[in-house]
């Protein structure tokens, strides 16, 4: 009975502390929800838009359907190439996450638990890569993929989109795999776990926050790509979901409705993706910072 009372009266402060917690200050509170309107608010209309029609959006652009048209989301989820263009944009960004992650995860793995000459410098040039965005190399990529053979193919944006992954993937990764303590290598050694073993048995399944982090960066990134498949892609048949919004809207011009439908269905996948996994990003981002 004595333990349980000393347990409730140390317990009791910390619980009226927590419930004590100062709201702050307003202003903070109004910054925060006039950014969170400002970030969603496009998103709302975009979607609420799909499911009106285009005189209503002409007459009243900012209203609610009256009455709700359903007619335009039938139309693209019924038609073949809005779910070509979704198959596209699938193998692009899954073969570019498996890519960079198992790319990135080696050379994560040798910079971090190697010493060797020119390692600092490794380091170095891959955290290079993030300052070296894909617009100012978009015209070499394009003359190294059309010598390839390349054009209009998803081989052509998957195997560059692999390349501008590989910097965030090392950086976030090598913190991951250097916090492993060395005693856990050492033990695995005594007892005939040789480099490749170790890296299966010990090294991934220590850095699967990290490899869910990097892989969720590099699917969404992926998938939102538009610069490179422009630039890459021709033929329709080929186009990712990027395009083939750019592609209906000049198509269907005329018809705002049907065009918000299409836009706000492209966008749903990263959505929901995004939001499913944001704890993980969250979550091997702190990790990465903290090792």
């Amino acid at each position: 009975m004595s333990t349980m009372a000393i347990t409730t009266r140390r317990a009791t402060p910390l619980s009226r502390t927590r419930q004590r917690l100062p709201w702050g200050p307003p202003v903070v509170y109004f910054i925060a929800l006039v950014i969170i309107a400002l970030m969603l608010g496009p998103v709302i209309y975009i979607i609420i838009g799909g499911f009106r029609t285009n005189s209503q959006i002409t007459l009243e652009p900012a209203g609610f359907p009256a009455p709700w048209n359903f007619e335009n989301y039938l139309g693209v989820i019924t038609s073949g190439q809005f779910w070509t263009q979704v198959g596209n944009s699938t193998i692009v960004a899954l073969a570019t996450t498996v890519g960079a992650v198992a790319l990135g995860l080696m050379a994560s793995y040798v910079i971090a638990r190697y010493s060797f000459r020119g390692r600092g410098a490794l380091y170095a040039l891959f955290a290079s890569g993030l300052m070296f965005p894909i617009t100012v190399a978009i015209t070499p990529l394009y003359i190294v993929v059309r010598s390839l053979g390349l054009m209009n193919t998803l081989p052509g944006i998957i195997l560059p989109q692999i390349a501008f992954a590989l910097p965030t993937t090392v950086i976030i990764l090598v913190p991951f795999l250097r916090a492993i303590p060395d005693e856990i290598q050492e033990a695995a050694y005594i007892d005939g776990c040789g480099r490749l073993a170790f890296f299966w048995r010990m090294v991934l399944p220590l850095a699967v926050p990290g490899v869910i982090t990097v892989g969720i960066l590099a699917f969404i990134g992926s998938w939102n790509a538009y610069l490179l498949p422009l630039f890459i892609l021709n033929n329709e048949e080929a186009f990712t979901l990027p395009l083939g919004v750019q592609a209906f809207s000049s198509q269907y011009s005329v018809d705002t409705a049907r065009v918000l439908a299409f836009t706000s269905l492209s966008m749903l996948p990263a959505l929901v993706f995004f939001s499913l996994f944001e704890r993980r990003i969250v979550g091997g981002l702190t990790g990465a910072v903290k090792g």
